[in-house]
Protein backbone atom coordinates (compact mmCIF):
# COMPACT_ATOMS: atom_id res chain seq x y z
CA UNK A 1 0.00 0.00 0.00
CA UNK A 2 1.45 3.21 -1.28
CA UNK A 3 0.66 6.98 0.14
CA UNK A 4 1.35 10.26 -1.51
CA UNK A 5 0.56 12.21 2.39
CA UNK A 6 0.51 16.01 1.67
CA UNK A 7 -0.02 18.65 4.30
CA UNK A 8 -2.85 21.11 2.80
CA UNK A 9 -4.13 24.19 3.29
CA UNK A 10 -7.24 22.96 1.75
CA UNK A 11 -8.15 20.21 -0.84
CA UNK A 12 -11.22 19.28 -2.55
CA UNK A 13 -12.68 16.48 -5.00
CA UNK A 14 -14.88 17.07 -7.99
CA UNK A 15 -16.02 14.27 -9.59
CA UNK A 16 -18.00 15.57 -13.51
CA UNK A 17 -18.12 19.32 -12.08
CA UNK A 18 -19.73 18.53 -9.06
CA UNK A 19 -17.86 19.05 -5.91
CA UNK A 20 -18.05 15.97 -4.06
CA UNK A 21 -15.12 16.33 -0.61
CA UNK A 22 -13.63 19.36 0.74
CA UNK A 23 -11.58 19.73 3.69
CA UNK A 24 -9.22 22.79 5.31
CA UNK A 25 -6.20 22.26 6.82
CA UNK A 26 -4.94 18.80 6.98
CA UNK A 27 -3.44 15.98 5.04
CA UNK A 28 -4.73 14.68 1.55
CA UNK A 29 -3.61 11.28 1.24
CA UNK A 30 -3.95 9.74 -2.45
CA UNK A 31 -4.17 6.14 -1.63
CA UNK A 32 -2.59 3.53 -4.12
CA UNK A 33 -3.59 0.14 -2.71
CA UNK A 34 -0.89 -2.90 -4.34
CA UNK A 35 -1.99 -6.70 -4.78
CA UNK A 36 -1.17 -8.37 -2.02
CA UNK A 37 -2.31 -6.09 0.49
CA UNK A 38 -3.57 -7.06 3.61
CA UNK A 39 -5.51 -5.79 6.57
CA UNK A 40 -1.98 -5.13 8.36
CA UNK A 41 -0.67 -2.58 5.55
CA UNK A 42 -4.17 -0.54 6.32
CA UNK A 43 -3.42 -0.84 10.19
CA UNK A 44 0.04 0.04 9.88
CA UNK A 45 -0.56 3.15 7.21
CA UNK A 46 -3.42 4.84 9.04
CA UNK A 47 -1.85 4.93 12.17
CA UNK A 48 1.32 5.90 10.51
CA UNK A 49 -0.45 9.08 9.15
CA UNK A 50 -2.39 9.79 12.09
CA UNK A 51 0.53 9.69 14.14
CA UNK A 52 3.01 11.35 11.21
CA UNK A 53 4.43 14.92 13.56
CA UNK A 54 4.28 17.43 9.99
CA UNK A 55 2.43 20.12 11.38
CA UNK A 56 4.07 23.18 13.09
CA UNK A 57 4.42 23.52 16.67
CA UNK A 58 4.52 27.22 18.34
CA UNK A 59 8.22 27.36 17.61
CA UNK A 60 7.35 26.14 14.49
CA UNK A 61 8.84 23.04 14.43
CA UNK A 62 7.10 19.89 13.17
CA UNK A 63 6.34 18.53 15.59
CA UNK A 64 2.49 18.12 15.88
CA UNK A 65 0.54 14.96 13.81
CA UNK A 66 -2.93 15.95 11.96
CA UNK A 67 -4.79 15.04 15.04
CA UNK A 68 -3.00 16.93 17.85
CA UNK A 69 -3.12 20.32 14.92
CA UNK A 70 -7.40 19.29 14.58
CA UNK A 71 -6.69 18.80 10.80
CA UNK A 72 -9.27 17.40 8.36
CA UNK A 73 -8.57 14.20 6.12
CA UNK A 74 -9.01 13.56 2.78
CA UNK A 75 -8.25 10.21 0.96
CA UNK A 76 -8.59 9.37 -2.81
CA UNK A 77 -7.85 6.50 -4.52
CA UNK A 78 -5.02 6.37 -7.11
CA UNK A 79 -4.34 2.67 -8.64
CA UNK A 80 -1.44 5.01 -10.44
CA UNK A 81 0.57 5.27 -7.22
CA UNK A 82 1.56 1.64 -8.11
CA UNK A 83 2.72 2.10 -11.55
CA UNK A 84 5.98 0.99 -12.85
CA UNK A 85 8.56 2.79 -15.27
CA UNK A 86 11.14 0.43 -15.46
CA UNK A 87 10.48 -0.71 -18.90
CA UNK A 88 9.66 1.45 -21.88
CA UNK A 89 7.70 4.92 -21.89
CA UNK A 90 4.50 3.32 -21.11
CA UNK A 91 3.86 3.16 -17.28
CA UNK A 92 2.77 -0.60 -16.48
CA UNK A 93 -0.12 -1.09 -13.25
CA UNK A 94 -0.04 -4.56 -12.98
CA UNK A 95 0.77 -4.18 -9.51
CA UNK A 96 -2.21 -2.44 -8.67
CA UNK A 97 -4.84 -4.52 -7.13
CA UNK A 98 -7.69 -4.96 -9.01
CA UNK A 99 -11.15 -3.61 -7.49
CA UNK A 100 -12.76 -6.30 -6.00
CA UNK A 101 -9.39 -6.96 -3.07
CA UNK A 102 -8.65 -2.52 -3.66
CA UNK A 103 -11.77 -1.29 -2.77
CA UNK A 104 -12.23 -3.51 0.38
CA UNK A 105 -8.93 -2.23 1.43
CA UNK A 106 -9.54 1.59 0.81
CA UNK A 107 -12.76 1.57 2.63
CA UNK A 108 -10.89 -0.21 5.35
CA UNK A 109 -8.19 2.61 5.41
CA UNK A 110 -10.90 4.90 6.02
CA UNK A 111 -12.07 3.81 8.49
CA UNK A 112 -9.41 2.97 10.19
CA UNK A 113 -7.85 6.44 9.29
CA UNK A 114 -11.02 8.01 11.16
CA UNK A 115 -10.44 5.63 14.23
CA UNK A 116 -6.73 6.25 14.83
CA UNK A 117 -8.00 10.41 14.20
CA UNK A 118 -10.97 10.46 15.92
CA UNK A 119 -12.69 12.40 13.11
CA UNK A 120 -14.63 11.88 10.45
CA UNK A 121 -12.57 11.31 6.93
CA UNK A 122 -13.43 12.79 3.27
CA UNK A 123 -12.96 10.63 0.27
CA UNK A 124 -13.26 10.75 -3.68
CA UNK A 125 -15.34 8.40 -5.33
CA UNK A 126 -13.27 4.95 -5.82
CA UNK A 127 -12.90 4.91 -9.96
CA UNK A 128 -13.80 7.63 -10.61
CA UNK A 129 -12.31 10.37 -13.19
CA UNK A 130 -11.50 12.49 -10.16
CA UNK A 131 -10.57 16.45 -10.45
CA UNK A 132 -8.14 17.33 -7.31
CA UNK A 133 -7.69 20.63 -6.31
CA UNK A 134 -5.06 21.26 -3.26
CA UNK A 135 -3.18 23.99 -1.55
CA UNK A 136 0.48 22.59 -0.38
CA UNK A 137 1.34 24.00 2.78
CA UNK A 138 4.81 24.29 3.24
CA UNK A 139 5.22 22.04 0.51
CA UNK A 140 5.12 19.20 2.75
CA UNK A 141 5.07 15.89 0.89
CA UNK A 142 5.69 12.57 2.18
CA UNK A 143 5.85 8.73 0.36
CA UNK A 144 4.87 6.05 2.17
CA UNK A 145 4.59 2.49 0.89
CA UNK A 146 3.64 -0.16 3.66
CA UNK A 147 6.38 -2.67 1.79
CA UNK A 148 9.47 -0.49 3.22
CA UNK A 149 8.56 -0.32 6.89
CA UNK A 150 11.75 -2.50 8.02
Amino acid sequence: MRAVVQRVGRAAVAVGGEEISRIGPGLLILLGVAEGDTQEDVLWLAGKIARMRIFADRAQAMNRSVVEAGGDTLVVSQFTLQASTKKGNRPSFIAAARPETAIPLYESFVEQLSLETGRPVQTGRFGADMQVSLVNDGPVTIVIDSRLRE
